[in-house]
């Protein structure tokens, strides 16, 4: 090969090497803000997933608080699986989720609330006047949540909370939400596994292209 044909090569990779490092210099401008941007809304969904994991992950052992005149208020602690049993308040709040109908009672002299499913003779539809919740005892197993975790059932709690037929304790009120259980929503963890991997798989990328950048 001629010393010219030679250098035209060497002229050509040089240059085919300058349009490589100005693309790559392109592209990691543009796509690292935009990596940190959807891993940043993945570790928010993620935080926002925090409390339902530590549930999914907590002792599925229900903890027992007692009955009506006996609770046991000194176990108390949001976020946990228990059982308790009490008599219902005369009054509730209905709500629908989709098909299916919804009641918040009290436990009459104490400070929880319970939401379960609407019993036979509690038929309910928006417009229509709330009829009054089965006054039979009950006992309940479920996930307890104090007020202020329990921000989607706000509603419920101010209702009940305004009809004065619970007790708040120490200014709080607390919720047992029927049927929920620890490990019971798979689709849960599924999701944060998910989030999880995008999070580490775009960090993995991006930490990749850094290393290619060139000085």
């Amino acid at each position: 090969m001629s010393d010219e044909s030679r250098e035209l090569r060497e002229e050509r990779e040089r240059r085919i090497a300058e349009l490589e490092a100005r693309i790559q210099r392109r592209g990691v401008g543009v796509k690292a803000p935009v990596a940190l941007l959807a891993m940043a809304v993945a570790g928010v969904l993620l935080g926002m997933m925090w409390k339902d994991l530590a549930y999914f992950f907590s002792p599925g052992n229900p903890l027992t608080l007692g009955a009506e005149g006996a609770y046991r208020y000194e176990l108390l602690e949001s976020n946990r699986y228990v059982q308790l049993h009490g008599i219902p308040t005369l009054r509730g709040a209905y709500g629908r989720e989709g098909e299916d109908v919804y009641v918040v009672v009290g436990l009459r002299e104490s400070p929880f609330l319970v939401r379960r499913r609407a019993l036979p003779g509690e038929e309910w539809a928006p417009g229509q006047v709330p009829r009054q919740p089965d006054q039979r005892p009950f006992a309940i197993r479920g996930r307890l949540l104090a007020e202020e975790d329990a921000e989607r059932y706000r509603e419920g709690f101010k209702l009940l909370r305004e009809l004065g037929e619970v007790q708040p304790r120490d200014g709080r009120l607390w919720m047992v939400v029927e049927g929920a259980r620890p490990r019971g929503d798979k689709g849960l963890l599924l999701m944060a596994l998910l989030l999880t991997a995008f999070i580490l798989t775009n960090a993995a990328l991006l930490l990749r292209s850094f290393k290619r950048k060139p000085g």
